[in-house]
């Protein structure tokens, strides 16, 4: 089974382009370029050295021995914490960066809630000399002062956003509103597998390069494809790039995870999978969390790179098909799961990649007494420098880690 989108940027009844008269020329101007330069052997090849020689790529695919034994199935971590800045999302800023350097558009603007795409925009566009603005929310700015740093650091200008819950969905507001004023010389480039088509199509395409290694390299660790292949959900860019090169592959169970906050019962989460409605945002007809009145409700997470009311379209698509299975994980969870990694393969994982961990080892235990040698990957997706402080606050240490 592969997903690919129709005419209209849908896969099946999801996606689309739901932007403003002003912006549609600039939209299709995009989906040109897109295919244009993408198709360019001059545009692959700069491209893969930079993903090569700047990002690191490709990223280690490493056994979680002392993880498995205490779950009793192996498992594997996908190691996107280890390309240059801390998470995947380099991946994607490269291809953007490059993509709108070779359209002539010189100033860069995105949209952050981690920080973590912020901070690899920032990257991407210092090396290939571009002009970078970041909206913020003022939530996520003070959860986030370390990626904030990092930003300005990196020659960006961050521009706080105070409306609504001062998260991410607030933060991609303000980034569309500027793009629309400024579409001459300003390139919007967009985190996740959100937005108006093509931009779940571009993301996705620019992160696939995670799935193809994965299958080369666990093809050569264990001379088979994984049984299970799990990752954490927001808005879906790491977990459509770890699955795609799979979807074919019918054996192989591909697991999101949302954030399930601090229950799905509570109404405090970021589960738009598990618990939300179809309906638009962003340019894009998908699952979202909204009232009955189509207003879209306030998302919760403690990990900010999952605090976001929708998911993008292919992954709504895909779970509706079946062929991805969706669950969620709580704070609570996600902590015990932040601190285990932590404490025995001496990895700190982002909070969100943390969701995907505790979901894998209760699903190894659950697998172990049923299949001998179960076989999961887990793509940890970002390291967890950016979640110090959030967690030394939850666990009440703040001055021990030098909040304070």
């Amino acid at each position: 089974m592969l997903s690919k989108p129709d005419e209209h940027g849908k896969f099946g009844i999801f996606g689309g382009k739901f932007a403003p008269e002003v912006l549609m020329t600039t939209v299709e101007e995009l989906e040109a370029a897109y295919i244009t330069y993408t198709n360019d052997k001059g545009f692959r090849t700069e491209l893969d050295s930079l993903l090569r020689t700047y990002a690191g790529r490709p990223t280690a695919l490493y056994f979680a021995k002392n993880l498995s034994k205490m779950s009793g199935a192996k498992i594997y971590l996908k190691r996107e914490d280890l390309v240059h800045g801390g998470a995947h999302k380099l991946n994607n800023t490269l291809g953007q960066c490059l993509l709108a350097k070779h359209m002539g558009k010189r100033r860069i603007i995105a949209e952050t809630g981690a920080g973590q795409h912020g901070v690899a925009t920032a990257m991407a566009a210092a090396v290939l000399g571009l002009e970078c603005e970041v909206y913020m929310g003022t939530e996520d700015i003070e959860r986030q002062k370390l990626n904030v740093f990092r930003m300005k650091l990196l020659g960006a200008k961050v521009n706080p956003v105070d409306s609504g819950s001062k998260t991410l969905k607030d933060a991609i507001n303000e980034s569309i509103r500027d793009w629309v004023t400024n579409v001459e010389n300003t390139y919007y480039l967009i985190g996740s597998v959100v937005g108006m088509h093509p931009y779940p199509l571009m993301v996705r395409e620019f992160q696939r390069v995670i799935g193809k290694e994965t299958k080369v390299q666990i093809l050569d660790a264990e001379g088979r494809l994984p049984d299970t292949i799990i990752a954490c959900v927001g808005g879906g860019s790491n977990a459509m790039g770890i699955f795609y090169e799979f979807l074919s592959d019918d054996a192989v169970e591909l697991i999101g995870v949302e954030a399930a906050g601090k229950g799905l019962e509570t109404g405090e989460h970021g589960a738009s999978i598990c618990a939300g409605t179809e309906g638009v945002l962003h340019g894009m007809y998908s699952k979202l969390l909204q009232d009955e009145d189509g207003q879209i409700k306030q998302s919760y997470s403690f990990a900010p790179g999952l605090d976001y009311p929708g998911v993008g379209p292919e992954l709504a698509h895909l779970a509706e098909s079946g062929r991805v299975k969706m669950g969620s994980t709580t704070d609570e969870e996600t902590l015990n799961a932040f601190k285990i990694l932590s404490t025995k393969e001496g990895i700190i994982p982002a909070l969100e990649s943390a969701h995907a961990i505790h979901y894998a080892i209760e699903e190894a235990k659950k697998k172990a007494g049923e299949q001998k040698d179960h076989l999961i990957v887990v793509n940890l997706s970002g390291r967890g420098d950016k979640d110090i402080y959030t967690v030394a606050q939850v666990l009440g240490d703040r001055r021990e880690a030098g909040y304070v």
